[in-house]
Order: C-alpha cells, then sequence, then structure tokens
C-alpha cells in the first residue's frame, strides 16, 4: 500500500489538472500562434509559467485504483499487476484464468 501521503498529492494534481486545463489550454494557443505579435505570446508564456506546477498534465502519475502503487500499472484495468493477479487468483475478473502450460 502506497503512502497516504503521496496518494493524497496525486489526488491533489488532479484537481488541479482540471481546474485550470482550459487556462493553460488557451495561453498555450496564443504562445504557440506565430501570427501574434512576438509581445502577446512572451506574455502568455509567463502567465503559463505563473501557474502552478502541479496543473500541468505532466505532473500526473498513474496509480493504482486499490493500493495506490505507482510501478507496474495496467492501463486498460487501472490496477497494479499484484492486485490484478491477487483478483485474478480470488476467480473476482470475470473471464481470467490463471495460465498453466
Amino acid at each position: 500500500m502506497a503512502k497516504e501521503a503521496m496518494i493524497e498529492r496525486q489526488k491533489k494534481r488532479e484537481r488541479l489538472v482540471a481546474k485550470y486545463a482550459d487556462k493553460r489550454a488557451a495561453l498555450k494557443e496564443i504562445a504557440r500562434d506565430e501570427d501574434l505579435p512576438m509581445e502577446d505570446r512572451f506574455k502568455a508564456r509567463l502567465k503559463l509559467a505563473k501557474l502552478p506546477r502541479n496543473s500541468s498534465a505532466t505532473r500526473l502519475n498513474n496509480r493504482c485504483q486499490l493500493t495506490g502503487r505507482p510501478r507496474a500499472y495496467y492501463r486498460k484495468l487501472k490496477m497494479s499487476r499484484i492486485k490484478l493477479r491477487d483478483l485474478a487468483s480470488n476467480g473476482q475478473i470475470p473471464g481470467m484464468v490463471k495460465s498453466s502450460w
């Protein structure tokens, strides 16, 4: 189980990303638009830099929804390999059986 502080920090980042997504996208659009004057583009970059760092989507980590583990994460199932194996062994995931050969 991951530390609760890390899980809460991740939740805080997710809230910040959702809150600032529109503003961040608008500023990026202005900064990339080469038809605008250089001063406006530079001002947009400065405003973008003043936004909270945790409001950037690249700061998010994929974490297991059951344990909060950040590594060995299956995106389709949104869980780590360890919990996936436990649930599959207990027969709690429909259609998934342990392989044997």
